[in-house]
């Protein structure tokens, strides 16, 4: 595997881990609330990431990836805790999921990050194209994860 690889890997999976800590000490019922001026929750968020950069690859290689039941309907772009259906997945499910996710990625691309396919909307054409969107859109959430912990945590303190 060439070292630029290497370093998006790590990448990966360092940036995940920060999004995992910074989750670590939240309770499902914290994860679930939607502070006044935000449109969703931090489990929202945590879905999100987790199902778009399955979808992004998906969408460049055409090749299935297969989610859990309901991801898209639940975590989708323009989807909101307030349209849920159903049970959606607990918390430790999630970071589970989301834990896993960076080594399944290099397990199914490592040795294919520089294939070409099809370019996508957005000019896209490889997989380590993509992960380097995917990442970009991870810290987005990151942030909207620590802005809504505080609010989150603020809120508790004052009950």
């Amino acid at each position: 595997m060439l070292k630029r690889h290497e370093v998006l890997f790590k990448q990966l999976a360092d940036y995940r881990h920060e999004l995992l800590v910074a989750v670590d000490s939240m309770n499902e019922d914290e994860v679930n609330i939607v502070p006044e001026g935000f449109r969703n929750n931090i489990r929202w968020n945590l879905g999100h990431v987790y199902l778009d950069q399955y979808l992004w690859i998906q969408h460049l290689t055409k090749e299935p990836i297969i989610l859990p039941n309901h991801f898209n309907e639940w975590f989708g772009y323009g989807t909101s805790p307030e349209d849920w259906r159903g049970e959606v997945p607990k918390l430790d499910y999630l970071k589970r999921l989301l834990a896993v996710q960076p080594f399944m990625i290099r397990d199914l691309y490592g040795e294919r990050l520089e294939e070409e396919y099809s370019v996508t909307e957005s000019g896209m054409f490889t997989v380590e194209q993509v992960l380097v969107r995917t990442i970009f859109h991870e810290g987005i959430h990151l942030g909207n994860i620590l802005a809504l912990k505080k609010l989150v945590t603020s809120q508790e303190v004052l009950s």
